[in-house]
């Protein structure tokens, strides 16, 4: 089996001033800026043990020191940007004329302007509406609260146990706080403490009723995952043969012979049909004979947009360039 893969970067906690050089202060929003999405951790257990930076457990401050934070960044960036595409723009003149180069100088710079006030007014980039025009400059400038964000709070191991029987008491009001800020965010909880016991099980039945104590709870780190993938607009599928099933990882919306590409760029050249099954027919009728006997194995072309979970057979002929 050779499963797909998401790769999370655990970067040092951000602290109240980031953006003035604090803490880690560039260095760490330079690192940020590199990936394509985030996982916000914040703290919601109590431990005298554990110290934390503000001397006091307070998730709902965390979200807002970290949002703070990014947003600072942002519009430090856009206004260094505003300044330097100013100065270029104030060159080519007043006027709609000019070249196409320099015709898109200045609705590029139009973008930042629009940019610099939405962040100067409090709000993220990616909860604003923007054009295909407007998006392109966005991912263009690495933009911090551009980015998909997910909320992950960690909690103890009991309040993780007990969550299916009462909730956190910070919950409601990490969720009061997300609604607020960021509608449609993710929050997620979990226990770290939790899933460092249960990887130190065996995957037997057995072994993990032993780390639960018998109760149904199951790891959040699948979950986790899963949310991040969807997050980056990420969707896999899986190829299968004798000795290996493997799962590759595509964007959704792409067509059946981009995906093929991804496995080999032969396979994209050549491509002539997809066979596909759905992961959840397979599973369920337990063989491909069974898939097919039921009906459910499929002949694809070039136009067939991939679903999340397909199992596929590619067929393709390539011939040599000419």
């Amino acid at each position: 089996e050779t499963p797909a893969y998401l790769t999370v970067i655990d970067i040092a906690g951000l602290v109240r001033g980031a953006a003035q050089g604090e803490g880690l202060g560039n260095a760490f929003l330079s690192h940020v800026r590199s990936v394509d999405a985030l996982f916000h951790l914040c703290r919601g257990f109590e431990d005298p043990g554990v110290m934390h930076v503000d001397g006091s457990v307070d998730p709902v401050r965390d979200l807002e020191t970290i949002h703070y934070e990014l947003l600072l960044r942002d519009i430090d960036w856009l206004q260094k940007i505003h300044q330097e595409w100013k100065a270029v723009v104030t060159k080519l003149g007043s006027g709609t004329g000019g070249t196409a180069i320099e015709k898109k100088k200045k609705e590029d710079f139009a973008t930042v302007e629009k940019l610099l006030q939405w962040v100067e007014q409090g709000n993220d980039i990616r909860t604003g509406e923007w054009t295909n025009k407007e998006i392109e400059v966005i991912n263009g400038q690495y933009l911090l609260t551009a980015k998909p964000m997910i909320y992950l709070v960690n909690i103890s191991e009991q309040e993780y146990l007990d969550l299916h029987k009462k909730p956190h008491p910070a919950m409601e009001k990490i969720q009061g706080w997300i609604d607020e800020h960021h509608p449609g965010d993710l929050l997620i909880p979990f226990s770290g403490s939790f899933e460092n016991q249960l990887a130190l099980f065996n995957d037997s039945p057995e072994d993990k009723q032993t780390a639960t104590a018998g109760a149904e709870i199951v790891s959040a780190l699948p979950e986790i995952v899963v949310r991040g993938r969807e997050a980056l607009n990420l969707q896999q599928f899986f190829t299968a043969g004798p000795g290996e099933v493997r799962s590759w990882t595509i964007r959704k919306n792409t067509l059946a012979p981009q995906a093929a590409g991804v496995i080999h760029t032969d396979f994209e050249r050549g491509f002539i049909m997809a066979e596909v099954m759905k992961m959840d027919d397979l599973k369920e009728l337990g063989s491909e004979a069974a898939v097919k006997a039921a009906g459910k194995y499929q002949m694809k072309g070039k136009d067939y947009t991939m679903e999340d979970g397909d199992v596929v057979y590619f067929k393709f002929n390539v011939t040599k360039k000419k």
